[in-house]
């Protein structure tokens, strides 16, 4: 007995020992882990903002400094870049990009909620035929549909008019947008809707007093994604619109390209001008975008 019980000491006592070793060897661990994501994180987000940063740099540089001095400061700063690039057609192209994003945004989240609503509360085979028709959406690649939108714009001379980019956008980003606000719609318990019946409400004021209000992180979300495509979006607003008066960022920087000789600083403090309201928006609402995206995905 005594042998066992000096044998079963010497066994509590390694294992006592070995505690720390190992409460030691984990955290070691778990901190080299820590720091590695960090490192990969930092190095993610200098890949990210260095060219963003490169840009605003040599939009404040004279035509020679930008070739000459490229990684460097600018010896002398040139904000009158910016100036001039306002004045030579950028405020137009501006407040174009703002009328057609903002209309874009307006429609794609009204027609999006409410659709979304339709087909989050009822069963049918109808309802199913639709699902499967907006899923189709949104696997439609833009340049496919380029000449058959251009048809039948043409046939409803909407043509060089903003309409022509707002109908486009919308119809392209009702798709994701109506499945996002569904599954959203699908995950607010059915309780709810069943008592504001029982008080009376009509369809319109569960739409508009119970989802609506509930639903507003992935409203942001969807007005995030939508107010980057209609902003940045190229190829229609380079064919469907000629005029100079009716250009949007995108496509009116390309009068700021000369065959010969660019100038590269007022070309680059227009692309800054361009990308500042995105940034904003971004910083703004980057907590709403996350959570909508994450909180849509429960249930679809």
């Amino acid at each position: 007995m005594v042998k066992t019980d000096v044998k079963g000491d010497y066994l509590e006592r390694d294992r006592a020992a070995s505690k720390p070793r190992t409460k030691a060897k984990l955290n070691l661990t778990a901190g080299i882990s820590k720091y590695t994501v960090l490192l990969g994180l930092l190095a993610f987000a200098v890949i990210i903002l260095y060219p963003l940063f490169w840009m605003v740099i040599s939009s404040l540089k004279s035509y020679d400094e930008i070739y000459n001095n490229v990684w460097g400061l600018p010896s002398v700063w040139h904000f009158e870049n910016y100036a001039t690039a306002w004045s030579m057609g950028i405020s137009s192209y501006f407040f174009n990009s703002v009328v057609v994003t903002l209309a874009t945004i307006a429609l794609v989240v009204l027609i999006g909620s409410m659709a979304a609503f339709t087909l989050s509360r009822y069963r049918s085979k109808w309802i199913d035929a639709a699902l499967i028709f907006i899923i189709g959406g949104i696997m439609m690649n833009p340049q496919v549909a380029l000449i058959p939108l251009f048809e039948i714009l043409t046939w409803l001379d909407l043509i060089n008019t903003r309409w022509a980019l707002i109908l486009t956008y919308v119809a392209f980003r009702l798709p994701l947008t109506i499945i996002l606000i569904r599954a959203f719609f699908l995950s607010i318990p059915k309780e709810l809707e069943e008592s504001a019946i029982i008080d009376g409400c009509s369809e319109f004021g569960i739409y508009a007093r119970i989802y609506l209000p509930l639903s507003i992180p992935i409203i942001l979300t969807t007005v995030v994604l939508t107010a980057f495509f209609a902003w940045n979006e190229f190829l229609f607003a380079t064919v469907f619109i000629d005029s100079e008066i009716l250009k949007t960022i995108p496509s009116g920087l390309m009068n700021f390209k000369d065959a010969l000789r660019t100038d590269w600083g007022v070309l680059l403090s227009g692309m800054v001008i361009a990308s500042i309201p995105m940034v904003i928006l971004l910083v703004i609402l980057q907590k709403f975008l996350v959570r909508g995206l994450s909180e849509g995905s429960v249930k679809g």
